[in-house]
């Protein structure tokens, strides 16, 4: 069982060390996007930085009062549940290969 735990705490880790990479990479490179084609690739670099941007969103908000405890733990919530998925996905494509 504790073996099973540390699979699941090591795939959170990953997907939100990858989240986290992924963000910050396409913040250094790309600004707001404007054109069609920079909002599609947006859409896409969401997909795997989507669990650091909704964290990070919801800790400012938690911090400017701007929302209740329960809305900033529920989107802790699923921001972990994404890192996991994303997590695993990771694992996935390490041990196929």
């Amino acid at each position: 069982m504790l073996h099973d735990l540390l699979i699941v705490l090591f795939a959170i880790t990953i997907g939100f060390t990858a989240s986290g990479i992924t963000a910050n990479s396409y913040r250094l490179v790309a600004g707001k996007p404007e054109s069609t084609g920079a909002k599609v690739v947006y859409a896409a670099v969401m997909i795997f930085a989507g669990p650091i941007v909704l964290f990070g969103n919801a800790a400012r908000s938690f911090r400017k009062k701007d929302c209740s405890r329960v809305a900033f733990w529920l989107a802790a919530a699923v921001a972990g549940y994404w890192s996991f998925a994303l997590g695993l996905f990771m694992l996935s494509l390490s041990i196929a290969h």
